[in-house]
């Protein structure tokens, strides 16, 4: 294992920004060019992750699944649901190397979101980014990203991850 330098911080950091900005403007290719071709995203309560439930809101647990994904959000639903704007607000709390190039970083979140049939701004989730991401040759990616919500229920339903 090795130190983390401040780019390599810098470099984390703007990933988590690449991510949060990719769903705050609903594009969903940028949000899978952030994870790497082994990238999974799972997204579950706290008390399923305390308990060691293998439950998930979702679980795209291999990069193939991420990609059905992005094919659901933009072309399967795309029309069938009211549609919302989320904002992604994220806050590194720590960060430490595992391995050779693999870093993992925790990370705690909260997202808004504005419904577009009232045009009100409410709290959709908070919680927790466990991430796990590697550091390849252009830049870092997510091999591997789980945000696990601190409440077992969320004000409304989720069309784009969190």
């Amino acid at each position: 294992m090795s130190e983390i330098t401040p780019e390599v911080m810098a470099q984390l950091d703007a990933l988590q920004l690449e991510y949060m900005d990719a769903l705050g403007r609903k594009d969903m290719d940028a949000w899978l060019a952030t994870f790497d071709a082994e990238g999974a995203y799972v997204c579950k309560t706290l008390e399923a992750e305390e308990r060691g439930l293998g439950i998930a809101f979702i679980l795209d647990d291999c990069h193939d699944r991420l990609k059905d994904r992005v094919q659901f959000v933009t072309r399967v639903w795309a029309g069938t649901f009211q549609d919302y704007q989320p904002r992604h607000f994220a806050q590194r709390v720590s960060c430490q190397s595992v391995g050779e190039d693999l870093i993992e970083m925790r990370s705690n979140f909260s997202v808004m979101f504005t419904r577009s049939d009232t045009q009100k701004t409410e709290v959709f989730a908070a919680g927790q980014y466990v991430d796990l991401i590697t550091l390849g040759k252009e830049k870092p990616l997510f091999r591997s990203k789980t945000a696990i919500t601190d409440a077992p229920l969320m004000a409304h339903y989720m069309a784009y991850p969190i």
